[in-house]
């Protein structure tokens, strides 16, 4: 039976308990850039948006571009703003007017490409209440200028002093172009942007980035047309100083490069993220010697996630900022930028939860919408953590988000009389355009649907590891307080995602996805998106995999995994950073202090593995000298060699440092051999690259 009330409607299943007058409406009243139309290439555009609303909610807003010859891009999604009494403004849209694509790159990955074109641009604006449904659109146009007006390129600084704006004129469609750029006083090796396609009658234009502070550079363009490459005019450049409100750690090369090092992979890109307070330094280049080349730095200083480097020269990065829940803004942002920090797009956790929740994704939805204290069967996201990666099909993204949840008291052993909050994962798929169409949920095994019989409610993490409200390392705990148990378990802490792009049995567009706490990894049924999301297999102590011993190491196992990926484009071998946990705590779990010289350190180390038989065989199983408890990633370099960052290293009671390890492929589990060693703060992860346009795809 339908009940009515004059005047009013009542919602949908998603917003049941709230009703909002029919006549509610919404309307945007201004749309103001901080800088009048036209404007040159290059400019970057702050833009204030207004809104009112009848029914008095909060009102959210998003911000869509239409480049000249492109389409529509989202790129700020929905986000509240703030005010009050009907009348809410907007957070800054921080806009750099310019052209997105989707391109194939030399390594086959499809990557989003910008590049700042002149015309006008169209910019759409909504601004929506979510709680009554009701929304409003308008349009405003703004016009950029080409720098370049003849036949010479014009090369210019951006607001980061260590990368350049170069501009050339047009090129013929089919071709395409790229800039090289070289230190004008060395006959050092030259650096290249990525190769963009030529547009008809627009003027190319591209950032140039790993450069030293105050040093000059040549650089031209080089146009590709059937096979051809022809140079344009060489131009001069010379950069500025890095600004002294730009802190930079101190960096010590323990090892410096030497001949038996792949100096092919001249740069260091580092993602410093110090707990507990201290400094907070920006992520950073660097070359082997630890001189800066590049920098990114938020303002105010934030500890970010450098989630990747991209195929394009921009970068995936999670921040802190505000979303919709106001308990909280930490890593409440998925934000790529380029290479001078420009946003390119963002999103946030509530717009996150809308979708999911869109999609029936239950476990998804908003933490602040909940009762006090949570009942058992409640969840929500709380953040975007870890790790987010583009490699897949068409520019989509996969990004990891924390998920609590409630358990009735008892639950993996839990004795505090009181309801448990578990603390699980998804990853969340994004389309081009940043939003969600797929996800698997690390819960689903517990309720019995999609998942896998090794990975119940009832395997808790294997250290017992838990987690309070606000604790270093840790989601914020939104669910946690009175009526609950005190500790939230950290049940899974998934720390990486990989793009498989074709498994051993001819499946394209698999998943890997590592569990810290459980050290396990595991291969989720994705499919391109057309995957039922199961477990097909789990790989680890106490998973489907035999381990082939071939070293006769008291414990061949990984544990406390860092960035798995498969390395030679999914080929073999899978290659992690060992952090150790398990094996190096007290018996029975660990080795403890009954481990030998080469057991109680992290490890380097790169398996090969059947999935026909169920085998793994080590390729790479080496003491890297220290022990890093958290943190790390892993790298195959091209000469053979490997790349591994042990992230978080305590060197004296107060101190935790990073260290940057090249090591040589030796296969036995002894001392790794390492041909580079570069010490600096405490980091989360970090790469060795051929250049900024060039990182890894593991």
């Amino acid at each position: 039976m339908q009940t009515f009330r004059k005047n009013f409607v009542c919602l949908g299943a998603l917003m049941a308990s709230l009703c909002a007058p029919v006549y509610a409406t919404v309307n945007i009243t201004l749309i103001k850039p901080s800088v009048a139309s036209p404007q040159p290439i290059g400019t970057v555009i702050t833009y204030t948006i207004t809104a009112t609303d009848t029914a008095a909610n909060p009102v959210a807003f998003q911000f869509n571009v239409t480049a000249p010859g492109g389409t529509s891009m989202v790129v700020y999604d929905f986000n509240t703003g703030s005010g009050s009494s009907g009348t809410w403004t907007s957070q800054p849209m921080v806009w750099w007017p310019s052209l997105c694509t989707e391109q194939t790159q030399s390594t086959g990955v499809v990557a989003l490409t910008c590049q700042p074109v002149e015309g006008t641009y169209e910019i759409e604006v909504t601004a929506k209440d979510f709680k009554t449904g009701q929304s409003s659109t308008k349009k405003a146009g703004f016009t950029i200028n080409p720098i370049v007006t003849g036949t010479t390129p014009v090369v210019q600084a951006t607001a980061n002093p260590l990368v350049a704006l170069f501009g050339a004129p047009a090129c013929p469609v089919g071709s395409a172009m790229r800039v090289y750029f070289q230190e004008a006083s060395k006959a050092v090796p030259a650096v290249t942007t990525n190769w963009v396609n030529c547009l008809a009658s627009k003027t190319m234009n591209f950032e140039v980035a790993g450069m030293y502070p105050q040093t000059s550079y040549h650089m031209f363009a080089q146009t590709e047309t059937g096979g051809a490459i022809t140079k344009g005019p060489t131009m001069a450049f010379t950069t500025g100083a890095v600004p002294a409100g730009v802190q930079t750690p101190t960096i010590q090369v323990n090892v410096p490069a030497g001949t038996k090092t792949d100096t092919a992979y001249p740069y260091l890109l580092l993602n410093p993220h110090q707990y507990g307070g201290g400094p907070v330094y920006p992520n950073m280049a660097t070359d082997l010697a630890g001189n800066i080349m590049w920098y990114y730095n938020r303002t105010p200083p934030q500890n970010l996630v450098m989630g990747r480097p991209l195929q394009n020269g921009t970068f995936l990065t999670i921040q802190s900022g505000q979303s919709w829940n106001p308990a909280s803004g930490d890593k409440a942002l998925l934000v790529q930028i380029d290479l001078a920090g420009n946003t390119i797009r963002e999103t946030n956790t509530g717009i996150i939860q809308q979708q999911l929740l869109a999609l029936g994704a239950t476990d998804g939805g908003p933490c602040n919408t909940i009762a006090s204290p949570a009942p058992v069967g409640s969840a929500c996201l709380d953040d975007f953590h870890h790790d987010a990666i583009q490699t897949l099909p068409n520019g989509d993204t996969a990004v990891l988000v924390d998920i609590e949840k409630i358990f009735p008291p008892g639950t993996q052993g839990n004795t505090s009389g009181l309801p448990v909050d578990i603390i699980g994962d998804m990853v969340v798929v994004l389309d081009s355009n940043f939003q969600v169409i797929w996800y698997w949920d690390t819960f689903d095994p517990a309720g019995g649907g999609q998942g896998y019989p090794l990975m119940p409610i009832t395997r808790t993490a294997i250290l017992n590891e838990t987690c309070g409200a606000g604790q270093d390392g840790c989601p914020p705990g939104f669910l946690l307080g009175t009526g609950i148990a005190p500790l939230a378990n950290d049940w899974m802490h998934c720390n990486s995602i990989y793009y498989w792009p074709q498994d051993q049995s001819g499946v394209a567009g698999q998943l890997i996805v590592s569990s810290r706490n459980q050290d396990l990894i595991m291969k989720v049924d994705y499919e391109n998106g057309g995957g039922t999301g199961d477990v097909l297999w789990i790989m680890g102590l106490g998973g489907n995999f035999a381990f082939n011993n071939i070293y006769n190491d008291p414990y061949p196992w990984f544990s406390g995994q860092h960035e798995v990926g498969i390395e030679n484009n999914g080929a073999l071998p899978m290659s992690m950073f060992d952090n150790g946990n398990t094996r190096t705590s007290a018996p029975p779990l660990g080795l403890g202090v009954n481990c030998g010289p080469y057991d109680c350190n992290s490890r380097g180390m790169a398996l090969n593995f059947t999935e026909s038989n169920l085998t793994v065989t080590p390729a790479l199983s080496v003491d890297l000298g220290v022990l890093a408890f958290s943190g790390g990633n892993a790298e195959l370099l091209a000469d053979g060699n490997y790349y591994f960052m042990a992230a978080t290293v305590l060197v004296s009671l107060s101190t935790e440092d990073s260290f940057a390890l090249e090591i040589l492929p030796t296969p036995a589990s002894g001392l790794a051999s390492v041909v580079l060693n570069v010490q600096t703060t405490e980091s989360y992860r970090g790469w060795q690259l051929v250049s900024l346009y060039n990182p890894p795809i593991t």
